[in-house]
């Protein structure tokens, strides 16, 4: 029963919020939005019958009301919003352009909430936790907003408070997105090729990972892990016992804007020095912790004396993993160095892209970007620009970035932004490329080298322990004719004069074959003596095979003949 009235209680949710979303678009006269979304029977009835089609207008005009719209259908929207104005392989350029003036800042709701949401969660009354508390916010977003406070030891700290029952106003709003990205996927074949449904659930993992103000707690106290020894960038200290999924607490900083350039020389601080410094942060957070933030726009900055950066709200976060952290300082290493060989194949395996069919292709067009694009003067190099673009020619090859990626772009866009505002002569190339070679040089040294190695041993002592046991499951499914092999030769014209050759890579196969069949055999005999808990003579005959293998493969592609 509880259940039903539950799910009733939802359904009218999800309507009263349908019928909000068709009345704002109406507004906003994006009637041909809510034809093609189908949303004409949450209207009233008089607007029904009025109808809801709008007039052909100029895409820039469209893209100014959906902003519009967005702003007035609240938090989630102008979160998708801003989360969209990121994603320039399936967004057109104005609409992005659009989308990136959508502000995250809203009417902030009263300190007296904040303070019975604060009690709720610390279970016991505010006076008994800060010997102060400022219920005026020093700033208000769409999720959470900021108060002042003074610990009772004394200690000056803010504490962000996530708005009241904002959780359940986003899951109602996500709801929805996803139901009309199935529709859209259903019924609009040309948005299709944009994977509505995948936008959705990875904007939904975002924004619930926002919701959480205890990730954002753990994003703290990672970035101050990682930067314990830097001298150049201070994280805010956080109060663990106060901050939980609602609320988190961190030390006051009280440092300037970065932006505030002209009261840089009181504090002595200098602007070129504070450039070089944001770069250096921010290449170590992608390219040596795989941990960056990803909205470092000037309200979040702040310069310290001593030329010492602040970051504040670590809400937004990326992760890259090692792997994909090679694939990517390859690839700027091959944009920062102009080289389209290395740039296309780190695309490529950042992608996880197999059809190699259209690599030469790719390569081509790789080459013209970068002709275009790269060779000219430093200072004229939008680095965030570049990588957004090349992600724009790959998307018609149907090679797709990792969502990563995107929001790495926001960070370095955004970061090459505020510094030709800050310093008209910034130039983020010439401060990349010493690092990526430093970078190259660390990852050649021999420690590394031996610890990766050592790393590909541990993964081929597995891998040859697991090898008897699936070559065991292979020959059970060939004895009880359960497997079959399909060979298909294509090209047979182009062969025939090519007969001995072929006959000889034939014996080849056969042998290597015959070696394999033997080696399991001898493997499952499981006869002394043995490596690895290996039979060695099975061993043996894997590692000769593999050898005959790599033989018969360097004489096909680079010789074409044993």
């Amino acid at each position: 029963m509880l259940k039903k009235l539950r799910n009733i209680r939802r359904t009218y949710r999800h309507v009263v919020r349908y019928r909000e979303i068709a009345t704002v678009l109406i507004k906003h006269q994006l009637g041909d939005l809510v034809s093609r979304l189908e949303l004409r029977r949450y209207l009233p009835a008089f607007r029904r019958k009025r109808g809801v089609s709008s007039e052909f207008r100029e895409p820039a005009a469209t893209y100014a009301r959906l902003r519009a719209a967005f702003e007035e259908l609240g938090p989630t929207f102008v979160k998708l919003g801003q989360a969209l104005s990121m994603r320039r392989d399936v967004m057109p350029e104005g609409l992005i352009e659009e989308l990136g003036k959508l502000q995250d800042a809203v009417q902030p709701f009263s300190g007296d909430r904040a303070v019975q949401t604060i009690e709720q969660e610390l279970g016991r009354p505010i006076d008994k936790i800060f010997r102060s508390f400022e219920r005026t916010p020093i700033a208000s977003a769409s999720i959470a907003q900021v108060h002042q406070a003074v610990t009772t030891e004394g200690e000056d700290v803010v504490v962000k408070v996530r708005r009241p029952e904002i959780e359940a106003v986003v899951e109602t709003d996500l709801a929805i997105m996803d139901e009309l990205a199935r529709f859209l996927e259903r019924m609009v074949e040309e948005a299709r090729i944009f994977e509505p449904r995948r936008i959705v659930r990875e904007f939904s993992r975002s924004i619930r990972r926002e919701l959480d103000l205890s990730i954002e707690a753990a994003n703290i106290e990672r970035f101050r892990k990682n930067f314990q020894d830097n001298e150049y960038l201070f994280v805010p200290t956080l109060y663990r016992e106060f901050s939980t999924q609602q609320i988190v607490t961190m030390s006051y900083v009280a440092g300037l804007r970065i932006t505030d350039t002209e009261q840089f020389p009181a504090y002595n601080i200098d602007v070129p020095t504070v450039v070089e410094h944001g770069v250096k942060i921010l290449l170590e957070q992608i390219f040596v912790h795989g941990f960056f933030h990803a909205d470092p726009h000037p309200g979040n900055i702040r310069v310290l004396p001593g030329n010492v950066l602040c970051l504040l709200d670590y809400g937004q976060v990326g992760v890259i993993p090692a792997r994909k952290q090679e694939m990517l300082s390859m690839l700027i290493d091959g944009l920062v160095n102009t080289d389209e060989r290395r740039t296309t194949l780190a695309a490529l395996r950042l992608a996880e892209y197999h059809d190699f069919e259209k690599t030469e292709q790719i390569e081509s067009e790789v080459a013209h970007f970068i002709q275009d694009r790269l060779y000219r003067p430093l200072g004229d190099i939008d680095v965030g620009a570049a990588m957004n673009e090349l992600a724009q020619i790959l998307i018609t090859y149907n090679v797709r970035f990792p969502s990563e990626f995107f929001l790495l772009s926001k960070a370095v866009t955004t970061l090459d932004g505020v510094g030709r505002q800050i310093y008209p002569q910034f130039d983020l190339m010439q401060y990349m490329r010493p690092f990526m070679w430093h970078l190259t040089r660390e990852r050649m040294k021999f420690s590394r080298i031996r610890r990766e190695a050592g790393m590909t041993l541990w993964d081929a002592k597995d891998l040859l322990k697991e090898l008897p046991g699936s070559l065991r499951e292979t020959l059970m499914l060939l004895k009880r004719g359960q497997m079959r092999i399909q060979f298909e030769h294509r090209g047979l014209d182009s062969l025939i004069h090519t007969t001995d050759r072929v006959s000889n890579r034939i014996v080849v196969g056969i042998v290597l074959a015959s070696l394999v069949i033997g080696s399991s055999l001898m493997t499952l005999a499981d006869i002394p003596p043995k490596v690895f808990e290996i039979p060695l003579v099975g061993l043996v005959g894997f590692v000769l095979s593999g050898l005959m293998a790599l033989v018969l493969l360097w004489s096909i592609v680079k010789h074409g003949k044993i």
